[in-house]
């Protein structure tokens, strides 16, 4: 390897003294390869011996190295001054491995060396006490070494010597001829035999070994790029091999056995060998680097931006993460909770302050500890069990559901006698707009409690109830105990609204998770997935509401008592808006009772002409619109009707939608009855036609199952008592029956149109007509009985809104009519049947 020359060896002068230290050199750089080349293997010499750790030097390497002690500094001047030359020796058994980013840039940096360069030799290999060679033994050092040519000698401005030294031949020692002041031994030099000129696998080893060295420069950032600008340029084989061999990233032992080959092909092969095991290692390391790169990067961003907001913080007074964990210790103490529940919290506090900030688990262990001291444990409100005022809450609250209030009287009666909650969970069931959620609002303002509440509709993850467990990111405790953290006591009154409207989801099924919610014997350890531990509800009121009980999981109806809340009749709708809904939109539209009037038959128009519901949601809608009206015409500084007429009702309202009225239609086969929806009652038409055929039945309409049997059933009744009717049995072989529900787009179900289709059929085939005004409802059974059905008062009302006169319904549903106020039943007749021939004698005109 050629070394640049000094031509100016007065300019070097100069600058050496103004930078204060003194300089010395053999000669000027020179071609040292091909000048010693010539050196052969009989050839003895004297020369002088340092012994080194962590390095081998190997032939036209070229080191620089730091002399502190002052014997160090003798033997170097000694050397120098006589042989120009010395020969450098490891040491034995320092087991360690050569770091090839230390030496390689001054290494690399020596080809461009200048006198400008020198003071960044102060920090190469040094001799100190871990490197001496007067008190070292003779058997710890290897036998066979390098003459090192002396390039420099540089003294420093603080005292110490560093001289460069360039790699000539190996040596072997023959002798000891000196051990004081420093080594001094007859040597030999050993000539490395190289292989033949021609020979290929010499020639691609070499140049593999170019080309992986190239490549683990360019793999491993700890080396500079200009490592692989260096190796490129080297065209000597030889220097090129014992430079890699030299930087190799090995043992020293290893490197000791590599300069130790006479051969260079043999030492070309175990180069080759390091060199890939090396390459391996890097690669793989790049491989693993490069998968959690990533995941490094964004660690330490979150914790630079951490810190950065722990010294925000700090400097603005706020509290640091000591001062959390501290307070959150404090307030523990001041907690009212359980031992249970104490070391609990202690044992995920000492886990969050073992936690790293930046790590997913510190952001949920935070949100434990908080919720944990959040959560109101043993904390109850003051019970106010006056039922007279309870009494005048609810009567305050809700127009008419008697019933339904005597109920809560009596539920809140045995609360105050008893003391505890260990009664059925109440469920209100009705029709929407009818005030089930509202009437959990009065309770509590009856009892002085909080009043939380939760929407079930369409919930369909059990975790949403029993939370999510810890291990996930982003877990979060239930909605349970989130209503109960936000009531702030553990004795709310607590509404599951729409608890008809969960859903199986392929999370687990809520409604599984809701049965130890509203179980008595099980809600005193509620367990929480999130916290871990059982929570007291059991001096929760839990009351539930739904729109229909088929959806409802079995187990838990079993679980709740059913508070019927059938839909209001349309005086009560008129005293309900009088009292409550007029009022209410007044208020929140920022208008007077004086500026805007309503009639009664102007309510009443609303109720019978522009809803159709046993609520009242609706009509609330329109008497908004109405009050707006006024509300836009006040604003705009416009005159306007203040007590609102008929005429302005529709000019407000638009054109009246009479649904529901009833038609007089005198045509055989056509009968009225009365169904029951999510919404309330209705008025339902059933028609039949007989078509020649072979006496085969079909049904139409968009009817369910149920209510396609209760048409087979009816024709089936008929054909067996065909003689009772006055129908000829002939008719059944030479027509077909045909029954119809129009309004095919709603789906139709259920038993209660038994008696009706049956009417129908025998009306078609005696060809005569049904009595005006008469509806009916009830369900039949091959013997001819009629049973009972539900949702009678939404059938009444519904008829009563169609303008019918008469309605037929079971015996057995008596008892619902007792129920209901006489003043609602005015204008109504009622027939009581138990068989079928009594529906066709009171239905059908003679």
């Amino acid at each position: 390897m050629l070394l640049h020359n000094i031509e100016n060896e007065s300019e070097y002068d100069s600058k050496s003294k103004k930078n204060n230290y003194s300089y010395y050199e053999s000669s000027y750089f020179k071609p040292l390869i091909e000048k010693y080349n010539r050196i052969q293997s009989s050839v003895t010499e004297y020369i002088y011996l340092l012994t080194v750790k962590n390095v081998v030097l190997f032939p036209d390497v070229v080191i620089p190295i730091t002399a502190v002690k002052q014997k160090s500094i003798n033997l170097f001047k000694s050397a120098f001054y006589t042989y120009k030359k010395i020969g450098i020796l490891t040491k034995k058994y320092f087991n360690t491995t050569f770091n090839i980013a230390k030496f390689n840039i001054q290494t690399f940096n020596i080809y461009s060396f200048n006198i400008h360069s020198i003071p960044r030799f102060r920090s190469s290999f040094k001799i100190s006490s871990k490197t001496t060679f007067n008190n070292t033994n003779t058997k710890d050092i290897y036998y066979i070494g390098t003459v090192a040519k002396i390039l420099k000698l540089l003294i420093m401005p603080d005292g110490n010597t560093t001289v460069i030294l360039q790699g000539i031949s190996r040596f072997k020692i023959i002798k000891l001829i000196q051990v004081y002041p420093y080594f001094k031994a007859e040597i030999i030099y050993l000539k490395d035999e190289k292989p033949q000129k021609k020979d290929k696998e010499y020639l691609i080893l070499i140049d593999y070994i170019k080309e992986i060295a190239i490549k683990i420069i360019q793999d491993n950032y700890k080396i500079p790029s200009e490592s692989s600008f260096a190796i490129s340029n080297i065209e000597s084989k030889s220097f090129l091999l014992n430079f890699v061999a030299y930087n190799l990233n090995i043992e020293i032992n290893n490197k000791q056995i590599l300069l130790e080959y006479d051969f260079l092909k043999q030492r070309a092969i175990e180069t080759f060998r390091f060199l890939n095991i090396e390459y391996e290692k890097i690669k793989l390391k790049n491989d693993i680097q490069y998968r959690v790169r990533y995941e490094i990067d964004q660690q330490q961003k979150e914790y630079f931006l951490n810190q950065q907001i722990k010294a925000i913080q700090e400097e603005l007074g706020d509290f640091s993460y000591e001062k959390e964990v501290e307070v959150l210790r404090i307030k523990s103490y001041k907690k009212n909770w359980s031992k249970e529940a104490q070391n609990q919290f202690d044992r995920e506090l000492s886990k969050f302050q073992r936690t790293n900030p930046q790590m997913p688990e510190y952001t949920i262990l935070r949100n434990y500890l908080y919720l944990m001291l959040d959560l109101p444990w043993r904390k109850y409100s003051q019970d106010n069990y006056d039922l007279y005022r309870a009494q005048k809450i609810l009567d305050k609250d809700h127009f008419g559901i008697d019933k339904v209030k005597e109920r809560i009287i009596e539920y809140l009666s045995v609360l105050k006698l008893k003391g505890d909650l260990r009664s059925p969970i109440l469920c209100f069931y009705g029709p929407p707009g009818v005030g089930k959620t509202s009437l959990g609002r009065s309770i509590a303002s009856a009892l002085n409690r909080k009043y939380v509440r939760i929407s079930l509709g369409g919930l369909n993850d059990e975790a949403e109830i029993r939370g999510h467990r810890k291990t996930y990111i982003g877990a979060m405790p239930g909605r349970v105990l989130q209503s109960i953290k936000k009531a702030g006591t553990s004795n709310p009154v607590f509404v599951l609204d729409e608890i008809d409207k969960m859903g199986l989801g392929s999370q687990g099924n809520p409604s599984s998770a809701m049965l130890e919610v509203l179980d008595p014997e099980q809600n005193q350890e509620f367990y929480d997935n999130f916290l871990e531990m059982g929570y007291d509800l059991s001096k929760v009121i839990f009351i539930a509401t739904a729109n229909s009980l088929y959806t409802i999981n079995i187990a838990l109806l079993d679980r709740m008592e059913i508070i019927d809340m059938n839909g209001y009749t349309v005086e009560e709708k008129i005293e309900i808006s009088k009292k409550h809904l007029i009022p209410k939109q007044l208020k929140e539209n920022g208008l007077k009772s004086k500026d805007i009037i309503l009639g009664v038959k102007q309510i009443e128009k609303i109720i019978e002409s522009y809803t159709r519901e046993s609520g009242v949601r609706s009509l609330e809608k329109k008497i908004s619109k109405i009050v707006r009206y006024a509300a836009k015409n006040i604003a705009m500084n416009k005159k306007y009707l203040k007590r609102i007429n008929m005429s302005k009702l529709e000019e407000v309202l638009g054109p009246p939608n009479d649904p529901e009225k009833y038609e007089l239609i005198q045509v055989p086969g056509v009968v009225t009855g009365l169904a029951w929806t999510i919404v309330g009652g209705e008025i339902i038409y059933i028609e039949s036609t007989l078509l020649k055929g072979r006496g085969n039945l079909s049904i139409t309409g968009n009817v369910g199952e149920v209510m396609k049997e209760s048409a087979t059933i009816a024709f089936k009744y008929i054909k067996a008592h065909n003689y009772e009717f006055g129908i000829d049995e002939k008719m059944f072989e030479l027509y077909n029956i045909h029954i119809h529900a129009p309004e095919g787009g709603i789906h139709k179900d259920g038993p209660s149109a038994g008696i009706t289709m049956l009417t129908s059929i025998i009306s078609s085939f005696l060809k005569k007509k049904i009595r005006p005004y008469l509806a009916m409802t009830g369900e039949i059974t091959l013997r001819g009985k009629v049973l009972p059905v539900g949702g009678i008062k939404e059938k009444i009302l519904a008829a009563k809104r169609a303008n019918i006169k008469e309605i037929i319904l079971s015996k057995a549903n008596k008892k619902d009519i007792d129920d209901i106020k006489k003043v609602y039943l005015k204008g109504l007749k009622f027939h009581f049947v138990s068989q079928m021939n009594e529906v066709i004698d009171l239905s059908i005109i003679k």
